[in-house]
């Protein structure tokens, strides 16, 4: 008896093969613009999946707790020198198993509850794991948030400063999911520093952005930076710690192990070494440059068809569609384009309600489809379809739908994921 241990998945699992083929067909024939989704390439999926996931490790590189870890060493050393070249930071952790387990280390080392802490209110573009109510952080610290302009949906950094200054954190956050700008983190870190405040930066939708050197980098100016290897990284789904300054070093790798996690996720581990290596290659230059020009060219369309954006643009991977005025609702908006397969996400607009099922806006990313080879061109057929779509049109609708569905099925077909 093998205990099904050299069965194929069709053999042993039929329910859970045919759902795995499923999804790659989709993922095949949708266009993917879900700003935090990516696709990586054929070497992390090999990590992912290789036999080092049996490997049960706790405690990090050189001081283990369980034997047996001597290629993991290599594999966790090198992922942690290439996050430290890549980002020009002193200090790397590679092992938090996601972003918001990256944010929940920091509270840990850095904070009490109770601390106050100000982040980006979550509808101007904030992040759950900022303070926000629901989440843990929103739960065991003192949370307070600044907002974005109403007018003009950008940060106003004198607005921020006197926010801090009423508030007095002890960690004042920069970043989030939605926020399509870039963040003047000089600033930031000056604002802090005026209240005695250490300066945390998640830059998670942003790190392939400033890894490809097409992005500022905030790392010379926080404190402490967080990234995910997914999103414009196209790495494998988890966290890292960076830092400038070596002197978070015990207080952060003892608040991921043994504070909030266990044993580490070896496969994982080697997949963000295989994703950073990628990102130090020329050609991730040109891939990161290639999104921001993609991501113009689509928030230049839309704009130029009448639809309203947050911020009147975009300096990243992200475009944030403002559907208020209209009938329409993101739900709404992200159903009608999931009907042509093109998958988008619902999203809250600045001092939209927290209903979400009435929140107004849809995101919009270009990452994963300009890792697909979409350029401009496809980006402004992209824009086309959409403004069709979501506008009131003089054309039959009927019409609208089987064209837009068949310009998307041809840009599938001309831009497969995987190569066979």
């Amino acid at each position: 008896m093998d205990y099904f241990f050299t069965a194929s998945m069709d053999d042993s699992d039929i329910v859970i093969a045919n759902a795995l083929n499923d999804e790659k067909e989709r993922q095949q024939n949708q266009i993917e613009l879900i700003a935090s989704e990516n696709i990586v390439s054929q070497s992390v999926l090999d990590a992912l999946g290789h036999q080092i996931t049996n490997k049960t490790l706790e405690g990090y590189p050189g001081t283990r707790f369980h034997r047996g870890g001597k290629y993991a060493d290599i594999i966790e050393q090198t992922a942690i020198d290439r996050a430290c070249e890549l980002f020009q930071c002193d200090y790397a952790n590679v092992q938090p198993h996601s972003g918001s387990q990256a944010n929940l280390s920091v509270f840990l080392a850095l904070l009490n509850p109770g601390d106050k802490i100000l982040s980006l209110d979550l509808a101007s573009g904030g992040h759950l794991s900022h303070g926000y109510e629901a989440n843990i952080s929103g739960q065991w610290f003192n949370s307070h948030h600044y907002l974005v302009d109403r007018k003009t949906g950008i940060l106003d950094y004198e607005k921020i400063e006197l926010r801090a200054a009423s508030v007095r954190p002890k960690l004042i956050i920069a970043g989030g999911s939605a926020y399509p700008r870039q963040i003047d983190f000089e600033r930031m870190a000056f604002i802090a520093k005026k209240v005695d405040a250490l300066l945390l930066v998640d830059m998670a939708h942003t790190a392939g952005l400033v890894a490809g050197g097409v992005h500022p980098s905030p790392v010379a100016h926080a404190d402490i930076v967080t990234c995910t290897t997914t999103k414009t990284l196209r790495g494998p789904r988890g966290g890292l710690l960076l830092s400038k300054n070596k002197k978070w070093l015990k207080q952060l790798n003892s608040a991921v192990f043994p504070g909030i996690q266990g044993s580490l996720h070896t496969q994982i581990i080697a997949a963000k070494a295989v994703c950073l290596g990628e990102a130090l290659r020329p050609e991730f230059k040109l891939y990161t440059r290639q999104i921001l020009s993609n991501a113009a060219q689509l928030a230049n369309t839309l704009l130029d068809c009448g639809i309203k954006l947050v911020s009147q643009g975009t300096d990243t991977h992200l475009v944030l569609l403002d559907l208020s005025g209209t009938d329409m609702t993101g739900k709404m908006a992200e159903d009608i384009l999931e009907s042509v397969n093109i998958t988008s996400n619902k999203n809250p607009v600045p001092f939209d309600q927290k209903n979400p099922g009435k929140w107004r806006g849809l995101r919009l990313g270009a990452a994963a489809a300009t890792t697909r080879g979409f350029a401009e061109k496809e980006f402004k057929e992209i824009g086309e379809i959409i403004a069709g779509l979501l506008l009131p049109s003089e054309f039959h609708e009927n019409k609208l739908f089987l064209d837009a569905k068949r310009i998307v099925q041809k840009l599938c077909q001309d831009f497969p994921i995987y190569q066979k």
